[in-house]
């Protein structure tokens, strides 16, 4: 009786405390999916080349290897045009001597590294897993990363929204019929059976793109980019960040763009990478006794 005499004179009151926030509450901004896949394509099929100066980190397992070793974050030049072909310059910090040249038109790479004086070649799509990061690192990676394709109008698309982070995003997801041994895409599509090609992430803050997965057959991540600081340069609106995850290559790679042009002509000349006199050739996914790069 007592305690019920307490409680009723108010001795146990609880108390709701209002906190205002400190941020107002982001607008969040709504699409639907075909204009998700509008505004990805008309990206996608604004720009033809690229010139930029930028800056690269390159992370590789738990260290740096190689050629990078000496210069984990290297100023550079990316010169690139559709649909496949890109150069790629590195050079050391203050100096400003090159410190590999690298080049592909989306069938074969050219690597050349000066201060070993070695000049790596091979196909483009090797994708054989080395401890050499200049092995994995191929000059089309660089090409997926800046040039988008589009999404084509017969494709299956599905849209989610997602929490990430502290962030929302709408997820675009692009399926393709499994890739079986014998099998056509009509007859993969009539039985049902569909893998994931691509994951696009849209932040809905302002509806840029975030991220970029794309999936190797099987299912397995091929790519894991990273979109940021979206910006005016020049008239084009393009990320000033940009940032490469290939797990099954095992490096990273972290490009900023410092300044850039859009759709220029590009001479095919500038996409030539001769072999250098007194190098040694290194025939990239061929065995080969003695060989450190």
């Amino acid at each position: 009786m007592a305690l019920a005499a307490a409680l009723a004179g108010g001795c146990a009151v609880s108390h709701t405390t209002v906190v205002k926030p400190t941020v107002a509450p982001e607008l969040l901004q709504i699409a639907t999916k075909q204009d998700l896949i509008a505004r990805y394509n008309r990206q996608a099929e604004a720009i033809t080349s690229l010139n930029a100066a930028v800056t690269m980190t390159l992370t590789a397992g738990s260290a740096y290897t190689g050629v990078i070793k000496q210069y984990h974050e290297v100023n550079g030049f990316v010169l690139a045009q559709k649909p496949a072909s890109i150069r790629v310059i590195g050079q050391a910090p203050v100096v400003g001597t090159n410190i590999f040249d690298m080049v592909s038109d989306g069938e074969t790479f050219h690597i050349f590294i000066p201060s070993q004086h070695k000049f790596l070649t091979g196909p483009a799509r090797l994708e054989r897993p080395s401890a050499k990061p200049i092995e994995n690192l191929r000059p089309q990676h660089l090409t997926s990363a800046m040039f988008w394709e589009a999404i084509p109008t017969q494709d299956l698309v599905l849209v989610e929204e997602a929490r990430e982070s502290g962030s929302q995003y709408y997820v675009l997801t692009v399926a393709r019929p499994a890739d079986k041994a014998g099998a056509t895409d009509t007859s993969a599509a009539a039985a049902g059976d569909w893998e994931i090609a691509q994951r696009i992430w849209f932040d809905r803050a302002d509806l840029s793109v975030a991220r970029s997965e794309t999936f190797d057959p099987g299912g397995k991540l091929g790519s894991d980019i990273a979109y940021g600081g979206w910006d005016m340069i020049g008239t084009m609106r393009y990320p000033r960040r940009i940032s490469i995850d290939r797990p099954g290559n095992d490096y990273k790679l972290q490009i900023g763009i410092t300044r850039a042009t859009f759709n220029e002509t590009v001479s095919p000349d500038r996409f030539v990478l001769q072999q250098p006199p007194e190098t040694e050739l290194v025939n990239v996914g061929e065995e080969s006794k003695g060989t450190e790069h």
